[in-house]
């Protein structure tokens, strides 16, 4: 059940002390929770001694360790101990030598991606950094590596700097200069992360029919990084685009709470993004951001704000069938996506490639320019160039809100192109659910034997497929899938929870018991 509170605006008493949270950057550091690079990144936060000071200078130690002579590029979003973090790790990077190219504005992921991938054109191995928890609540902090692919690290790579930063965390080797020394210093440089990407987006998404098209649209960042982006986009492309939220606020005070009564920039969250849905008939179309900008939400007059998976679905229908792209390109998608997207693409005659979740994983396919789309159920998502050339190789909330814009100034209504799509290939009931546990019952699930299940059905259903890994790349739990439903079940790997995935193409009731059979899996095992 939703809290109370979700979908409320913020009551003063949730809105973090900024002045303490960022004292407590500085000024706690015994005792400190070891650092732990999860899907994207370490996160954690000033209070609870998982993201102080001594977290990010040993995780900038480690980075500059195994530097190349090339640049880093760094990027940070609207949270109130990313800004903190970066001058931490600016004192690292210059007592190491580490060329940095940065900017004094917040820089979204996407534009980090961008970054590393123009420089690196010429046979240059940059890579980059940034200081983002993501959708987090306002008190976390968190710290993302991309390596020279320009996409999210490889677990061999985070795990490789999350070793040797815990080896400096614990004897505080690392090694820094005083913040005004640093700034001095003629390795860090001050770069323009948003001209070359704003004037770029003609060659990904068709700017030109968007802004003939005479549309209303709404764009928010929620106070987020992307806030710099949208205004170049106003002024190039755009003049008459509306920008919501459009001042950094570090409690968010403007937010309405999230499902769990929490403040949490989650752009695909109906009780997050409820302002936005309360004026969504003002406009023909919006879109917005999480803080780091590489999640999108999609918010039309017709379907409110689109799940995941169906703008996902609508995406690759219609980037298949309206760009002039090499034959043979294939669709990534994370294993708990919706098998919607499995039906599109059959129906296409596209091969979908298939992954655990984290967009890590697709990476090389968009750097190698073999995947025309990647996107994960938790609405990450991005595509080639027009010409088929990489754009990005991380997630990019801000072109996915422009394809929206696309899609609808030469269609219709993304929410109605997804309606045309279940007429066709038949009705999509899905869910996650997470569901408190213990670090055990976690390992347990990890764990899972496909043979020890000992399952003949599911859901009244004879079962087609169970899996545990895909591709030759361990998913972290187990996928049991039937004729018309699947259940998907895997840890988180930052709280106490497991996560519970299910899909029917029957009905809400199959629904429900595709998900009372996934919890009792997870309690036979325990």
């Amino acid at each position: 059940m939703p809290h109370p509170l979700a979908g409320k605006p913020v009551p003063k008493e949730k809105l973090i002390d900024t002045a303490k949270l960022v004292a407590d950057y500085f000024y706690l550091n015994k005792d400190l929770v070891p650092i732990s690079f999860g899907t994207s990144g370490h996160r954690g936060s000033a209070a609870k001694k998982s993201f102080n000071e001594a977290h990010a200078l040993a995780i900038s130690q480690a980075i500059a360790e195994q530097k190349s002579e090339d640049p880093l590029f760094v990027g940070i979003d609207t949270h109130a101990l990313s800004t903190p973090a970066k001058m931490s790790a600016l004192r690292v990077f210059a007592a190491n030598d580490v060329q940095i190219f940065h900017s004094t504005k917040p820089t979204p992921t996407p534009l980090v991606s961008f970054a590393i991938l123009g420089y690196n054109k010429k046979g240059a191995k940059s890579d980059g950094i940034v200081l983002t928890p993501s959708h987090n609540p306002p008190e976390d902090g968190g710290y993302k590596y991309n390596p020279p692919h320009g996409g999210p690290a490889s677990a061999e790579v985070t795990s490789m700097i999350e070793k040797r930063a815990n080896q400096i965390l614990k004897a505080k080797s690392y090694h820094t200069l005083p913040y005004e020394e640093a700034m001095e210093s003629e390795k860090i440089q001050e770069y323009d992360f948003i001209a070359p990407y704003v004037e770029a987006l003609e060659s990904i998404v068709d700017m030109e029919t968007i802004a003939k098209s005479g549309m209303r649209l709404a764009a928010d960042p929620l106070g987020g990084s992307a806030i710099g982006v949208y205004q170049a986009i106003k002024e190039r492309y755009l003049p008459d685009l509306v920008i919501r939220h459009d001042w950094v606020d570090y409690t968010f005070s403007f937010m309405t709470l999230d499902h769990d009564g929490k403040i949490r920039m989650d752009c695909s969250s109906p009780y997050a993004m409820a302002s936005l849905l309360k004026i969504k008939d003002r406009f023909d179309l919006a879109f917005a951001n999480d803080t780091d900008a590489d999640r999108h939400g999609i918010v039309t007059p017709v379907g409110g704000l689109m799940n995941p998976n169906h703008f996902l679905s609508v995406a690759i229908w219609y980037l298949f069938t309206h760009r002039s792209w090499p034959k043979g390109l294939k669709i990534g998608k994370t294993f708990v996506s919706s098998s919607m997207i499995d039906k599109v693409a059959k129906d296409l005659g596209v091969e979908v490639y298939e992954t655990p979740v984290g967009f890590k994983w697709f990476a090389e396919g968009l750097y190698e320019e073999w995947l025309g789309f990647a996107g994960e159920e938790s609405a990450g998502a991005t595509f080639l160039r027009k010409d088929g050339g990489v754009w990005t190789t991380d997630k990019d909330g801000i072109v996915m809100g422009l394809l929206a814009a696309e899609i609808k100034a030469k269609l219709k209504d993304p929410a109605l192109l997804y309606q045309d799509l279940e007429a066709k290939f038949g009705q999509s009931f899905y869910e996650r659910i997470d569901v408190p546990t213990d670090p055990e019952t976690k390992r347990r699930i990890k764990a899972i034997d496909p043979e020890n299940l000992h399952l003949n059905t599911l859901a009244g259903e004879p079962i087609e497929a169970i899996y545990t890994s895909i591709n030759g790349m361990p998913v972290g739990g187990v996928k049991i899938v039937a004729p018309n439903g699947w259940i998907a079940i895997r840890p988180s790997g930052t709280e106490d929870i497991y996560k519970i995935y299910a899909e029917s193409f029957l009905s809400k009731e199959h629904l429900r018991q595709l998900q009372q059979e996934a919890q009792r899996i997870v309690r036979e095992i325990i």
